[in-house]
């Protein structure tokens, strides 16, 4: 475990690591390029750069931690990777479990395995579960976590690459923006976000705007934490309300 820079979260837990990009969002990968950077450094746990790959002595990080902890599951890759076996998902949420004073936060691109997994389990108390929306068409992603019975569902709305359009956010109640950084950073229009926050107070979402990124709301280039976090003349930090109901559509 290591304690997190992410504004939405408190530390991050790595169970699995490395990934396959498999939508627009994933073309500039800051894991990617953290993996192979570890990997030149011979961190454990990496020894396969940015390979999937199972990290079992981690399962038991979470129980040296008894201050309750906000984790962000798989900052490092996606736990619902297609090489991931249902049989080690289970061990990660026995940990989660087992660990009840803890939140996790778990993110993923890959709805379908997602969808898969919990049709025959159910979703802890204390996971919250989101999807990724990049771009126009990855908003089906949203529709089939909307499906599936959690305490909070959330979107990860970053890096935003397009207008979204309308959202529909009915049974998600939290949604989080942000810009792309880096050296190949693709630039996020101010309406694009504008827009989506106009739709969580509408609907009744709570709206976090964790970055611009690498380009400033003036179109201009600069370092992320340069640019802040300010959108329509403030910070939006909001948090999520807990539920447990499942949505009917």
């Amino acid at each position: 475990m290591s304690y997190s820079k992410i504004e939405w979260t408190e530390a991050t837990w790595n169970p699995s690591v490395g990934c396959d990009k498999i939508s627009s969002g994933c073309k500039n990968c800051y894991a990617e390029v953290m993996a192979k950077r570890l990997q030149a450094m011979s961190a454990p746990g990496y020894t396969n750069g940015f390979k999937f790959t199972t990290v079992p002595h981690r399962l038991e990080i979470p129980f040296r931690y008894r201050k309750p902890t906000k984790f962000f599951v798989n900052s490092m890759s996606d736990l619902f990777h297609e090489k991931m076996p249902f049989e080690y998902l289970d061990s990660v949420f026995e940990t989660i479990r087992k660990t009840p004073q803890h939140t996790y936060q778990i993110l993923t691109k890959r709805e379908k395995i997602l969808a898969e997994y919990f049709s025959t389990r159910k979703v802890p108390g204390n996971v919250w579960l989101g999807v990724s929306v990049e771009a126009r068409k990855t908003k089906g992603r949203v529709d089939v976590l909307r499906k599936i019975d959690a305490t909070i569902r959330f979107l990860s709305l970053e890096p935003l690459l397009e207008d979204l359009g309308k959202l529909n956010l009915k049974g998600i109640h939290w949604v989080i923006v942000g810009g792309e950084s880096g050296s190949r950073a693709r630039p996020m229009q101010p309406e694009w976000a504008e827009r989506i926050q106009e739709q969580c107070a509408e609907q009744g979402s709570s709206f976090f705007f964790k970055q611009w990124g690498s380009w400033g709301s003036d179109g201009r280039r600069r370092s992320k934490k340069a640019n802040g976090r300010i959108l329509l003349g403030k910070e939006w930090n909001e948090q999520p309300e807990r539920s447990t109901s499942v949505v009917s559509i």
